[in-house]
């Protein structure tokens, strides 16, 4: 990644303080996806780091800012994109995952046949914490016989061991904080 990227990344990226919860940085990225320029090239990043894993037959964007980024990595890598919602938000039949968050715990779901057997995934969010909404979603794929190719965030926090605990999957971060 470029110098200049990783300028433009910390200047738009603003920190929020003691948000959602007292003790905890927030790193707000509607700052960054409002500048055309700025996103653009954020995009180009992503795609980069997604190539270098290798090919993938679909892009999995998790809820609810992963679909930020996925459908753009998805076109660009000419695969498919898949989302995955929080639990009753998906319409047909589908997979479903429990998982802790830093602040509780939730579900994910993903349609039955959203993936196909053997498919290679890319697993795309804004911000990596712990792992655990990752973990969830390779779970998720998973349950749908696919593989998880890597996953690939925006943003990694470092203090928090997200991409320690996914390492067997494979993690990419175009920025650390």
């Amino acid at each position: 990644m470029s110098h200049e990227l990783t300028e433009t990344i910390d200047r738009l990226v603003r920190p929020i303080e003691d948000w959602p919860q007292a003790g905890v940085t927030f790193r707000d990225i509607t700052p960054l996806l409002a500048d055309a320029m700025a996103l653009g090239a954020v995009i180009d990043g992503l795609v980069e780091m997604a190539q270098a894993m290798g090919p993938v037959d679909a892009v999995l964007g998790i809820e609810a800012r992963g679909f930020l980024f996925g459908p753009s990595i998805a076109l660009r890598l000419g695969a498919g994109f898949v989302p995955v919602r929080k639990a009753g938000k998906l319409p047909a039949d589908s997979l479903s995952t429990s998982y802790e968050l830093e602040y509780g715990s939730a579900v994910l779901e993903m349609h039955v046949d959203a993936l196909p057997q053997g498919a290679r995934v890319l697993v795309v969010d804004d911000v990596l914490a712990t792992g655990g909404t990752m973990l969830a979603a390779a779970d998720l794929v998973r349950q749908a016989g696919a593989t998880v190719a890597g996953n690939l965030v925006l943003i990694e926090l470092i203090a928090l061991g997200g991409c320690d605990r996914l390492e067997p999957l494979g993690c990419a971060a175009l920025r650390s904080y």
